[in-house]
């Protein structure tokens, strides 16, 4: 059973739709090499603008497992005041935002610093109104030409399937306990 389970996991893709996954975005845009993308989505209880806020919180922290990714550092369970300022350039994560569109998407490329460890990366974060909200899907495209980068990617897609879950988990969290307060 375990072992059928594990055969039938993709890192690839958790909870988005064959729509999502098939789906363009503004990362895409911005890798001049090959690449894969990997496609996490969750639905949010909250809308639009309350969960787009809560994804400008990229740059003050992870938001997934603070202690692997955040130096056990908890990441804030408030807002911060300004982080939805976004600005072309900023940091948040370990990209640099290079397009985004109010309640609609953040996209990043990695940062140069980050480009040895992690390859060529891109991502967006996208919030789309739906029944009972926000869609939220967030899609990572990794850049491989040669075996190593290949074997890398490989080993992101199963480290961004436990992290990039968990960050949407926990801001679909805040977002919706954030919209039941207001």
């Amino acid at each position: 059973m375990l072992r059928e389970r594990l055969r039938q996991w993709d890192p690839r893709v958790w909870n988005a739709t064959p729509e999502e996954v098939a789906a363009e975005y503004p990362c895409d845009r911005h890798l001049t090499v090959p690449f894969r993308s990997f496609v996490r989505a969750v639905d949010v209880a909250a809308p639009v603008p309350v969960v787009y806020r809560w994804l400008c919180q990229l740059k003050v922290a992870p938001y997934s497992y603070d202690l692997v990714d955040n130096l056990g550092r908890r990441s804030p369970r408030t807002l911060t005041p300004g982080a939805e300022d976004l600005a072309i350039g900023q940091k948040f994560l370990i990209f640099e935002v290079v397009e985004f569109v109010r309640d609609e998407h953040l996209t990043g490329l990695i940062a140069q610093r980050h480009r040895r460890s992690y390859g060529e990366v891109a991502v967006t974060y996208r919030v789309t109104p739906a029944a009972t909200g926000t869609r939220l899907v967030g899609r990572l495209d990794v850049g491989a030409t040669t075996a190593f980068e290949q074997a890398r990617r490989a080993a992101l897609a199963v480290g961004d399937a436990l992290m990039g879950r968990k960050q949407l988990l926990t801001i679909k969290e805040l977002a919706e306990a954030g919209a039941r307060t207001e």
